[in-house]
């Protein structure tokens, strides 16, 4: 038997509670995994309220980031004690999850934990990580450069947002960072590496079609308006890569900062992004990330406080990465 967070439906609410499972009960897998870490992403956070339509059925173990070491393995890629992180591939919302000390795996959604790191470090990057490196990636790979001019990053104080500004701080580039609490996230932004902070309220008036081009690039986790009033202040030949919907999924815009301004909106999925792309991300991912980035917020929390973190992430009340110690 081991500790896990379940997540129930009793009349159509979704009820979290701890309780002992038995190995019996985990979902099919080739991998046995140790569970080291988990962390607490916004998904996670939508998943175990119940504000969102996360988890596909029930009884369901939340978290879509884990590491821990190999129990168990009928795959050859890994023997027992390898250590290894999972992010994405839909566990924690069709597949049993990272929030419980065992979980059974496909060898597939599996990557090496990269050398240099240990468990605590791979869940600061996590999904949120991941999903930013891919987003900066996608930025470089349309042509932004340093000297093309300022990126912005929306959502900046969130997990994928503050990755991507030290990463790109790291790369050189100048970075807007955009949050709704500029007096308590901006100095940790602007130690991240942001050259600067924008209220976020500057983001929510609606756009006109086209306004004064001000960015280079953007990496855009809100959606919405937000996403909007970015598109309409790109610079010629411009590039946003969007990969969140904190503010909502839909998109009121036009088509012309796509015609008149070439700009290119480029959507950015790390759920699925297959294993090559992965392990390629993970590795720039440990050679840019400054020591530092491990020293900054990062709340340890134990799965008896996780219910709580969830709520607060869903309110926007959490600033950087919390990790689950299991």
């Amino acid at each position: 038997m081991f500790k896990a967070l379940v997540l129930d439906q009793e009349e159509k609410k979704t009820i979290a509670g701890i309780r002992q499972v038995d190995e019996s009960e985990l979902p099919e897998g080739d991998v046995l995994i140790d569970v080291d870490y988990s962390s607490l992403n916004y998904k996670d956070g939508l998943a175990i309220t119940g504000k969102g339509r996360i988890v596909r059925q029930f009884p369901m173990v939340p978290g879509i980031d884990l590491t821990g070491r190999v129990l168990e393995s009928s795959d050859n890629r890994y023997q027992v004690g390898d250590a290894v992180v999972l992010t994405g591939w839909g566990v924690g919302e069709g597949h049993w999850g990272g929030m419980a000390e065992k979980a059974r795996l496909n060898a597939d959604w599996l990557v090496p934990l990269p050398e240099n790191l240990d468990g605590k470090q791979a869940m600061m990057i996590g999904t949120a990580g991941l999903t930013s490196m891919l987003c900066v990636q996608a930025l470089i790979d349309a042509g932004v450069t340093p000297e093309s001019g300022e990126v912005v990053v929306t959502g900046a104080s969130g997990g994928v947002g503050s990755v991507a500004v030290t990463l790109l701080a790291q790369l050189g580039y100048q970075v807007a960072a955009v949050t709704g609490r500029s007096e308590v996230n901006g100095p940790l932004l602007k130690e991240l590496g942001a050259s600067r902070i924008i209220e976020r309220s500057e983001f929510e008036e609606p756009a006109r079609p086209l306004e004064k081009q001000l960015w280079a690039g953007a990496v855009d986790t809100v959606g919405s308006k937000v996403l909007a009033k970015v598109l309409a202040q790109m610079d010629y030949n411009g590039a946003v890569a969007a990969c969140g919907l904190a503010g909502g999924f839909d998109l009121p815009t036009t088509v012309m900062p796509f015609i008149l301004r070439n700009v290119r909106l480029q959507g950015v999925d790390s759920v699925s992004c297959p294993f090559e792309k992965r392990q390629q991300a993970w590795k720039k991912l440990t050679e840019l990330l400054p020591a530092s980035y491990y020293q900054q917020a990062c709340r340890e929390v134990s799965l008896e406080e996780v219910a709580e973190c969830a709520e607060d992430i869903t309110n926007g009340q959490v600033t950087g990465r919390v990790v689950i110690k299991l």
